[in-house]
């Protein structure tokens, strides 16, 4: 199996139609038929249903189809990157993050992927509460640390892990002495929530799956994570926020409480769907490495006290 037979077997599947493909590739009819049947052979299975009529993949066909763009997608940008790092450019990689990233797992999934990739360029890239998807959704970022739930669309997102949710209230603030609240007990308070057009990280945030289709009264809407810090601090509204805010954005006039029946975020590693880049695979795979590594700092994520 070759890089050569591959090439023709995805224009003639995108041509269905010998003649014309034998003439895009510039080869003689007979030569394309043969490096068909030779890649079946191979295979040992049909890839092609043809008539004198008309050419049909076969389901096997269609399944090889999505493998050999993929491989070849690999290929060709590889020989791109190749030429590039030998022409004496160097490789860069731009990740784009949320507030907090991956956590404590941030540095670990760093050192692993540039310790396999020591020549690449790495560019981290903060984004606010106006972008969850951290530069993705608009091209500007190859890879990304996102906060599930939010807008998928057009991304391939990798769970990391899970972590609680909490409200951060005022130290003033009645529920400020309890362990843990309600997803009830918060609807009536006007909750800050950052500005976006993603209505879906919107929603999650806002406790909209728990109102009954009836929209929110009381929100107070904040462009970062320290303006939204400043606001609960003064008793103006609470926050649903992740309990790593415990850790990463301490206020003494803030207090977080658990929320013992709100589903936890998702933290994730996203990359564009339909561009594939080597180097954002690689990255996701040193995330999933580092995850499955290390186990101790993962359960201290997920179990971290949310009480503050």
């Amino acid at each position: 199996m070759n890089l050569r037979r591959l090439r023709s077997f995805i224009v003639l599947a995108e041509e269905l139609h010998f003649t014309r493909a034998a003439a895009k590739l510039f080869v003689a009819q007979q030569s394309l038929s043969k490096q068909i049947s030779q890649l079946e052979a191979e295979l040992g299975t049909p890839l092609l249903h043809r008539t004198s009529r008309k050419v049909e993949l076969t389901p096997a066909g269609k399944v090889f189809l999505a493998a050999a763009r993929e491989v070849l997608a690999r290929f060709d940008q590889g020989v791109a990157e190749a030429r590039r790092v030998g022409q004496g450019e160097q490789a860069v990689l731009r990740v784009g993050f949320v507030v907090g990233a991956a956590l404590e797992l941030t540095t670990h999934i760093l050192a692993e992927f540039t310790g396999r990739h020591p020549g690449v360029r790495v560019e981290l890239h903060e984004f606010g509460f106006a972008d969850p998807s951290a530069g993705l959704a608009g091209g500007d970022t190859d890879v990304a640390f996102i906060r599930l739930p939010s807008s998928t669309y057009g991304l391939v997102a990798t769970p990391l892990f899970t972590e609680p949710c909490v409200v951060g209230v005022s130290a003033a603030h009645p529920m400020s002495c309890r362990d843990s609240v309600r997803v009830t007990e918060l609807l009536d308070e006007p909750i800050a929530i950052g500005r976006t057009d993603d209505s879906v990280w919107r929603d999650f945030w806002t406790l909209a799956g728990y109102r009954n289709g009836k929209r929110a009264r009381n929100l107070v809407e904040t462009h970062s994570q320290s303006e939204e810090v400043e606001v609960v601090a003064a008793g103006m509204a609470c926050s649903i926020t992740p309990a790593a805010a415990r850790r990463y954005s301490p206020h003494p006039g803030v207090r977080f409480v658990a929320i013992s029946d709100h589903p936890g975020s998702i933290v994730a590693v996203a990359l564009r769907s339909g561009r594939m880049n080597l180097l954002a695979a690689s990255f996701t795979d040193a995330a999933v490495t580092v995850r499955d590594r290390e186990t101790q700092t993962l359960r201290t994520i997920q179990g971290a006290p949310a009480v503050g």
